[in-house]
């Protein structure tokens, strides 16, 4: 019965309830919020609704493409260099994403949008933001470049041993 469900729709039933959980809270957001909360009338290009297209199609057209392509080129280019069996790939597929997720969250800070905003706030300049970001992301690569080479000396053991 599971094996002819997955044929028909593609995957298991667990995905099917996931899926219509998330389309459920979607509804139950839109519905809370009021589609209309959605759209200022004002100005249309700070709508929540424009924004969101302006995202999706973004990803989509843009930067999807983009890091496929950096992924495909990554990944053709550490199979000559990597030993048997261990590849560098999510060793850089992991500190690059985290790196790019926080700079999306941060980008206002980095560059020092709303400044005397964040000032009037805090206190504080979005001065070091930058800085900050490009110190987290050189740890985030320094670790995984040290598991890397863990990964490696264990695995060189292993053969030799």
């Amino acid at each position: 019965m599971l094996a002819r469900f997955a044929r028909c729709y593609g995957s298991g039933p667990g995905h099917l309830l996931l899926m219509l959980a998330g389309f459920a809270f979607v509804v139950s957001v839109v519905a809370t919020m009021k589609p209309t909360s959605l759209w200022n009338p004002n100005s249309w290009w700070q709508s929540i609704a424009v924004w969101f297209v302006v995202a999706v199609i973004a990803h989509d057209l843009i930067a999807f493409p983009v890091y496929a392509l950096a992924d495909r080129i990554l990944a053709r280019s550490t199979r000559r260099i990597a030993p048997a069996g261990l590849s560098p790939i999510n060793y850089v597929r992991l500190p690059a994403m985290a790196a790019a997720l926080i700079f999306l969250v941060f980008l206002p800070g980095i560059i020092e949008q709303g400044g005397p905003a964040y000032e009037a706030a805090t206190g504080q300049t979005q001065e070091p933001f930058l800085a900050r970001w490009l110190w987290l992301t050189a740890s985030f690569f320094a670790v995984s470049a040290v598991a890397y080479g863990v990964r490696v000396l264990l695995v060189r053991r292993r053969g030799a041993g």
